[in-house]
């Protein structure tokens, strides 16, 4: 199926809105992507890097003539955004549930002319997701802490994405009824009565060295090692998302 004339030549700002992008059957078609675009791999040698997602080299952008930059308000700035409007013309995705993220495929593939692949990759997703509900119907809700960043500790909240995938998970933030991504003390997690502490492996890149780290501070919460990028990646790795989670509820 043949792209949009109107929107060619595409920069993307975001790491999973990029790996959508390749699945939907749209490499060739993105000229410029940033160095925490690693999924497929090879994306950050056969591209030009433009920068990290807060860091953009607009002469960069400028000098490879797109049709359209992808943008996402929780990853790029407001600058950012406005930037790129003068540019370009530029998308600004906003992702808090599964339902959006279903409606950002379908309307990538309107933009590009790949509808037929952005309908496929819905129903698979729909089929993935119903059968996950399925599989966490009987499992009891478990009191976690979701962990982005040390030094400050701040962890995943209230209106997130990743909030919505807890709650799919049967995980009951214990921060849920804080916003976003606030700080917080880490001795606090004690009087949460927190039974899992999930330290993602991005933004912050947790490691085995912080489980001892956190053991310190709590004796009733287990932390254990978890992958941020099927907790946080709103595109196509929604398709081995499910599966992970599986796994993590059979390891726990």
């Amino acid at each position: 199926m043949s792209t949009n004339k109107k929107y060619k030549r595409i920069i993307s700002l975001v790491p999973s809105q990029t790996e959508l992008l390749v699945d939907l059957g749209l490499e060739e078609n993105i000229l410029g992507v940033t160095k925490f675009c690693v999924h497929p791999t090879h994306l950050t040698k056969t591209k030009t890097i433009v920068g990290g997602t807060k860091n953009i080299k607009f002469d960069k952008i400028k000098e490879l003539q797109p049709d359209i930059i992808l943008c996402n308000k929780e990853e790029n700035t407001k600058e950012i955004v406005e930037a790129c409007r003068q540019i370009a013309f530029t998308h600004v995705s906003d992702i808090f549930t599964l339902t959006d993220s279903l409606e950002l495929i379908f309307l990538y593939g309107s933009f590009f002319g790949k509808q037929v692949e952005a309908k496929k990759m819905v129903s698979d997703l729909e089929s993935k997701i119903i059968d996950f509900k399925k599989f966490v119907t009987n499992k009891k809700n478990t009191k976690v802490a979701y962990f982005i960043w040390r030094n400050p500790w701040m962890v995943a909240a209230d209106n997130t994405f990743i909030n919505h995938l807890l709650e799919l998970n049967r995980f009951e933030n214990v921060y849920a009824n804080e916003e976003r991504y606030p700080e917080v003390d880490i001795e606090d997690i004690q009087n949460k009565k927190t039974k899992l502490i999930l330290l993602s492996s991005e933004p912050f890149p947790f490691k085995e060295k912080h489980i001892i780290e956190i053991k310190e501070h709590t004796s009733n919460s287990t932390p254990i090692l978890v992958d941020g990028e099927y907790f946080s990646w709103y595109g196509s790795r929604l398709l081995k998302a499910f599966d992970y989670f599986k796994e993590l509820h059979n390891r726990i």
